[in-house]
């Protein structure tokens, strides 16, 4: 593979450091309390090399939550040699590790808290975060539909279905109760069970998939942790 030139290199790197440095300063002071003089400060950038990558505090935002997502939904994009139920597995886990981070916790209450007051903002949260993962996962089983892995009649239900199922407890309770985020074999647990009810519910082949679940490793721990 050829290596990018340095000074791509180097615009990525410094892209990356806005955004992480955006997640942090949104995290700590919500959408209306972040600057982009404090999102230069977190980065270790000038004001104007942040306003070269990102115009403005709205498109950081988006920008910032789009990153996230796509990272939960790297795994559907490419089909692979281990099957649905290690992708949806893996995409579990990716879904876990991301919003289960303490910064992504509490960006989430704060859009809350904001959200009577800007609207605007609760929107934008959830067309750049929840809406966009949706859509990608409507996809995805869509294709296993078409496939002939899974069978339903509304992919949204079934994407809803799943989202719900393996993990909307512990997160929950994670937003409510900060202290109560569950441990790594307590996460293993929901997700399993989630993903065994949900291929009980829509795989073609249930009995197949449940025990191919049953050989999956859990996953290495992450910077959650």
């Amino acid at each position: 593979m050829t290596a990018l030139p340095k000074r791509q290199q180097n615009r990525i790197e410094r892209e990356r450091r806005i955004l992480d440095a955006a997640l942090k300063v949104f995290a700590d002071k919500g959408y209306v309390g972040a600057s982009m003089d404090d999102i230069a400060a977190e980065a270790g950038l000038s004001k104007p090399t942040v306003y070269q990558y990102f115009p403005s505090k709205d498109e950081l935002f988006t920008a910032m939550l789009t990153q996230e997502r796509d990272l939960m939904l790297a795994v559907f994009e490419y089909s692979s040699a281990s099957g649905m139920v290690a992708e949806l597995y893996a995409f579990s886990w990716q879904y876990a590790d991301i919003v289960l981070r303490p910064e992504m916790l509490s960006l989430a209450r704060l859009i809350i808290s904001e959200a009577q007051r800007l609207p605007e903002v609760g929107r934008a949260y959830q067309a750049s975060g929840p809406d966009r993962v949706l859509a990608g996962m409507i996809g995805y089983l869509t294709r296993q539909r078409d496939a002939g892995r899974l069978e339903f009649d509304d992919a949204e239900l079934a994407a809803e279905d799943l989202w719900g199922l393996i993990l909307s407890a512990p997160r929950n309770r994670a937003l409510h109760i900060p202290d109560a985020l569950p441990d790594r074999a307590g996460l293993d647990r929901y997700i399993r069970n989630g993903l065994r009810v949900f291929l009980r519910a829509y795989s073609t082949r249930p009995d197949t998939d449940l025990a191919a679940l049953t050989t999956l490793k859990q996953p290495p721990a992450t910077e959650m942790e």
